[in-house]
């Protein structure tokens, strides 16, 4: 379900060499859903998301894999082949996975592992630290999503994790928490160590207050971004896998807009955009 690709520009034009760090892929004609994952939405292909690039102003993607095909990371790497030194992967592996297949995959442009503890995600935080020893040494990040509640009992891990990693979705607080609260304080904690990213992406999936401003989520992405602009990077989660309607699909110039503007700066949406998803992931 996708929204047709004819409506305004955004407000401000991104700068040159703008990065997507957060989409998918699905193509049913040659994929399959995997045992334990959730059913993948309707066909997301290389092509819909090229109208999306062209429409936003943006140059260079991370590619983060779906649920749905858990650790068949085929459809993913296709996309890596596509798009070529403008594109970067994050995939779901286990800390059994070669050194063989560690090295191929960096080859062709993985830069992560993702962790997710929740929405049938194919690796969860019980074997996070083992993936981050297996994939450390290729000079891979992790992206991590649980519930954001939960931080304060995971914090010992997550201060273990040797070298980069991303916090997803504004910390995936599925009941939103205020920029007072105790969880965003650990949030920001992990931030101020150093190695710990945030990716502002999907406020419409844990937004109370909801369109247009998602003002509960806005607070947070402000506050974030104010306490640490060069840690906060951003993606639009297209395709939006968890709307199924055209009355509820996001408007993806609208949460462009929304994020430009939380950057508060020219100089912010630079580092945003440009500076810290190409150091995190390697682009040149």
């Amino acid at each position: 379900m996708f929204r047709t690709l004819t409506g305004r520009a955004p407000v401000s034009a991104l700068p040159p060499l703008a990065t997507d760090c957060h989409i998918h892929l699905f193509d049913s004609s040659r994929y399959s859903d995997q045992p334990n994952g959730p059913t993948a939405p309707a066909d997301a292909l290389i092509s819909h998301y090229e109208q999306v690039q062209k429409w936003l102003g943006l140059e260079r993607v991370v590619i983060v894999q779906g649920n749905a095909y858990q650790k068949d990371n085929r459809c993913l790497l296709e996309g890596l082949d596509h798009f070529g030194s403008a594109a970067r992967g994050v995939v779901a592996v286990s800390a059994d996975i070669s050194d063989e297949d560690l090295h191929q995959m960096t080859a062709k442009g993985v830069r992560g592992a993702r962790i997710m503890n929740i929405l049938q995600g194919a690796v969860g935080l019980d074997e996070m630290l083992e993936v981050n020893a297996r994939v450390y040494p290729f000079g891979w990040s992790l992206i991590v999503q649980f519930d954001g509640r939960d931080i304060l009992a995971q914090m010992a891990k997550l201060e273990t994790i040797k070298g980069d990693y991303v916090i997803d979705h504004t910390g995936k607080f599925l009941e939103p928490v205020t920029t007072g609260s105790a969880e965003f304080a650990a949030l920001l904690r992990l931030v101020d160590r150093g190695n710990c990213f945030v990716k502002l992406a999907g406020c419409y999936e844990t937004s109370k207050i909801g369109h247009p401003g998602f003002d509960d989520l806005a607070a947070l992405s402000k506050a974030l971004i104010q306490h640490a602009p060069d840690r906060i990077i951003w993606g639009t989660n297209w395709p939006h896998n968890m709307s199924n309607s055209r009355e509820t699909y996001p408007d993806d110039v609208h949460l462009l807009d929304l994020a430009m503007d939380w950057a508060g700066s020219r100089e912010n949406i630079q580092k945003i955009f440009v500076d810290t998803p190409a150091q995190l992931y390697g682009f040149s």
